[in-house]
């Protein structure tokens, strides 16, 4: 059983707690100083010095006993001004590491607070495919000298990985695998593993490849253990391969790794020649991204934000789909202007016809939210996209029905208009359609139009079941109440 009070226990108590420590060293640190600055003494300027290198160090102790990611969470905790105190005072060897660990917002900041030959230590620490990561946020100088310090293998590979569109698997692959030959047999492997020393991170199967490097099958380090040292490579490794090429789309691959439990999975060019490999790890950090950035655009988010940047860069990040919400929000009032005359006649409308739109509204998000998802995996083809739409408006008719009686006897309970309650359930079956439907084809619209199906799904589906609810209901009670 792993003891909860040591640092390796990755628990989220455990990372508030250190934390929490590092808040209090910064807290003390800031008190005191002030405290000294409104004294005087002889030496001021030598007693301040002292207290700021003691705090200092009591804060690197800390530090230095906590593992990089822990660190990160730390960094992107703490306002800018107590982050970049913690970020000067990490260990040299680990800000490559923080720096791929921490959000998008966070390394901005960090980096910038960096000089050239800072980024350019920090950086040659890691492998390719982590520089590769890191790239799109370093200055182009430093880049440059860089790819100059790399060898040629390494500045091959770099480049390669850059010239892939991101969110590829060539984005994801790392280049630490054991290749082998077909034509050697198990002992001859076993002594080769020995003489390396070590394996790289997750290795659970050995790469066989020909003279030209062309994937022919994989070995797993289950059957080179358990069969006997004679036997040849090509005898027991296996030929039925889930490989991905450079240029697949990284969701394909994560799904797959669901499918088949992979902890591994060789990449391949067009000609099978085998490039690198994707690691378990990489998947499960590109579906928390994913799963993040969607949570954002949903929220009508442009980007990742910062929670302690700037306030002009927030509202620069927030501005845009407030805006389009302000403007759906000014045709809803237009919509109800359009009856005013039948608002005033029938006063009861006015309380009942929000409960017709956030019915609506929320019916849209479900189905909305379905569709998403569904595309996200892969499950909609233009062979059963008809039964789908038939599907969810048939959901709509019915929860229409059940729901739309049910209010219309409510109506009728509260304002004994047999009329009134006719026209609520009505629209409110009326409003469940639309809401259906538009939850429907506003993410299959966008993602026939190659844009991302989640992105402001939530602002237009509210805007058009609210515009709808109302016009519905209104044209309904002007027809037939007044």
């Amino acid at each position: 059983m792993v003891d909860s009070n040591t640092n390796n226990t990755p628990t989220d108590d455990l990372l508030k707690h250190h934390l929490e420590q590092v808040i209090e060293l910064l807290g003390k640190q800031r008190l005191e100083e002030t405290i000294l600055q409104h004294q005087t003494m002889p030496r001021h300027d030598l007693v301040e010095t002292l207290l700021h290198k003691r705090h200092q160090a009591s804060l690197k102790q800390k530090l230095d006993q906590l593992h990089a990611a822990d660190i990160a969470y730390i960094l992107e905790a703490l306002p800018l001004e107590q982050r970049l105190v913690v970020w000067n005072l990490v260990k040299s060897e680990l800000d490559g590491q923080i720096l791929l660990d921490v959000s998008d917002a966070v390394r901005h900041t960090l980096i910038s607070d960096m000089d050239a030959g800072e980024l350019l230590t920090a950086t040659e620490q890691l492998d390719t495919d982590e520089i590769a990561d890191l790239a799109p946020d370093l200055p182009e100088e430093v880049m440059q000298e860089l790819l100059e310090s790399l060898n040629g293998q390494s500045r091959a590979q770099l480049e390669s990985v850059l010239s892939r569109e991101e969110d590829t698997v060539a984005s994801l692959m790392d280049f630490g695998m054991v290749t082998i030959r077909d034509d050697i047999t198990l002992g001859v492997v076993l002594r080769y593993l020995r003489r390396r020393g070590n394996l790289p991170e997750h290795t659970d199967k050995l790469f066989v490849v020909d003279k030209q490097n062309v994937l022919k099958g994989v070995l797993s380090l289950k059957r080179l253990l358990i069969h006997s040292p004679e036997a040849p490579v090509d005898e027991i490794m296996s030929r039925e391969v889930v490989s991905f090429k450079l240029d697949d789309e990284a969701a394909d691959a994560a799904r797959a790794f669901e499918r088949y439990d992979l902890l591994t999975a060789p990449v391949v060019d067009e000609n099978h020649r085998l490039q690198g490999r994707i690691r378990v790890d990489a998947i499960v950090d590109y579906i928390r991204e994913q799963s993040d950035d969607e949570m954002l655009t949903q929220a009508g988010l442009l980007e990742e934000e910062d929670l302690f940047s700037g306030i002009w860069q927030s509202l620069k990040n927030r501005w845009f789909w407030l805006g389009i919400n302000l403007i759906t929000a000014f045709v809803s009032t237009r919509v109800i202007g359009l009856f005013e005359g039948t608002i005033e006649k029938i006063v009861a409308l006015a309380s009942l016809m929000p409960i017709v739109a956030g019915i609506g509204g929320n019916t849209g998000t479900q189905t909305s939210t379905l569709i998403v998802r569904s595309l996200a995996l892969g499950l909609i083809s233009g062979t059963n996209v008809r039964k789908l739409i038939a599907k969810e408006l048939g959901i709509a008719v019915l929860n229409g029905t059940v729901w739309g009686s049910l209010i219309g006897i409510v109506a009728y309970g509260l304002y004994h208009d047999i009329h009134l309650g006719i026209v609520m359930a009505t629209a409110m079956m009326l409003n469940l359609l639309v809401a259906a439907a538009m939850g429907v084809s506003i993410p299959l619209v966008r993602h026939h139009l190659n844009l991302d199906p989640a992105v402001g799904a939530s602002v237009l589906l509210t805007a058009i079941t609210d515009s709808m609810g109302f016009f519905i209901f209104l044209g309904l009670a002007t027809v037939f109440l007044i």
